[in-house]
């Protein structure tokens, strides 16, 4: 397979719209916990039990299509290979939790890979809307629309003064947790992040890495979310995400605007630097490719790189990682084998955006 078939192939489609604030909004993310009624959460349930759920899932929603999403796909944990579960995860189609669910997991995926509904991870159903750029109210219209559809088929566990019940009581109420991915990357460097973080924790929000709790930011990228959702209605969980993602864009622009008017050589020698790394490198271990690729993309947000599009880099920090780059070399591989293959990767996308004599004398790794 070639390359560019297999990025066509590999990206989902929402990945490849460019959202409002896109240039530092990667996604926006609303996700829905719900439990049946009538079945223990999954932390009690029997593999019995939770087999049921997938079964009914099966019939009722399999093949099925609701609103803009498309067709819906059901696809079992347990009948997938260890590295089409791992591309699932690096999409964040997936949790790495339900990856690794040994009783009954189970995920239901829209056509354009916007809408995944996790089945019999935490809970029975976590309803997941991704959206490109900064579309929260998108997101949670999206969410509630399959959230009344599944809850017309199904009989959610309710309770009339606390709302929504959970396996994790920080979940109970509305059970929405709203998201987004930001680049950052002049905050770090002006190191004005470090002093944001502690007043967006006093607000009920939490900043997490890439992959959520217990990850690494890798990339200069951050995910915000809501912590509670006890109280509170979905709209004002999402209107106070709002309010704070969009302080936080004003700081990012105003602190690369800094960055130009007070550091300029000093910033365009880092771009261009790991520009250049990028693409001639024959080896590239996954935290330094994110870290390049995040000052390229900022070199190219603000204008100082003219002849590669944004998306490319959208598009590199997905499938550069360790899952993608065994499906595309169709077997596994070492690590040696994978930091060589995520420089070819690199290269050769690079080459296919760019018709500047740049990067002729390449050749593979």
């Amino acid at each position: 397979m070639s390359l560019e078939s297999f990025m066509n192939e590999a990206i989902s489609p929402w990945m490849k719209n460019q959202g409002p604030d896109a240039d530092i909004v990667i996604s926006s993310r609303v996700r829905l916990a719900r439990n049946l009624q009538s079945i223990p959460f999954p932390m009690a349930a029997n593999k019995e039990q939770l087999a049921k759920i997938n079964d009914q899932v099966d019939r009722t929603f399999t093949g099925k299509t609701h609103g803009e999403f498309g067709q819906l796909e059901f696809l079992k944990m347990n009948e997938l290979a260890e590295n089409e579960k791992q591309v699932l995860v690096e999409k964040h189609l997936i949790s790495p939790t339900l990856s690794n669910e040994s009783k009954a997991g189970s995920v239901l995926l829209s056509e354009d890979e916007s809408l995944s509904i996790m089945i019999n991870e935490e809970d029975h159903f976590r309803i997941q809307c991704l959206l490109s750029g900064f579309q929260l109210d998108k997101g949670l219209e999206f969410a509630n629309g399959m959230d009344d559809w599944i809850e017309g088929e199904m009989d959610f566990a309710f309770d009339e003064n606390r709302g929504y019940l959970t396996s994790c009581p920080t979940n109970v109420g509305t059970g929405l947790r709203s998201s987004v991915m930001m680049h950052l990357p002049a905050l770090v460097l002006t190191k004005k992040l470090n002093r944001i973080l502690p007043a967006i924790n006093q607000l009920g929000l939490v900043v997490r890495g890439i992959y959520g709790e217990g990850s690494e930011a890798l990339g200069n990228l951050f995910q915000i979310s809501n912590q509670m959702t006890l109280g509170k209605s979905e709209k004002d969980i999402v209107d106070d995400l709002q309010s704070v993602v969009t302080q936080l864009i004003a700081h990012e622009r105003s602190a690369r605007e800094t960055l130009l008017q007070q550091s300029q050589i000093q910033l365009e020698d880092r771009i261009y630097r790991s520009y250049g790394i990028l693409a001639y490198s024959r080896r590239m271990e996954s935290k330094e490719a994110m870290q390049r690729l995040s000052d390229v993309r900022m070199g190219i947000d603000m204008g100082l790189i003219e002849d590669i599009k944004g998306n490319i880099l959208n598009e590199l920090m997905i499938v550069t990682q360790p899952g993608f780059l065994q499906q595309y070399a169709g077997e596994s591989l070492t690590a040696e084998q994978r930091d060589q293959r995520r420089a070819t990767l690199i290269r050769e996308r690079f080459k296919l955006e760019c018709s500047s004599e740049l990067f002729d004398g390449g050749g593979e790794a």
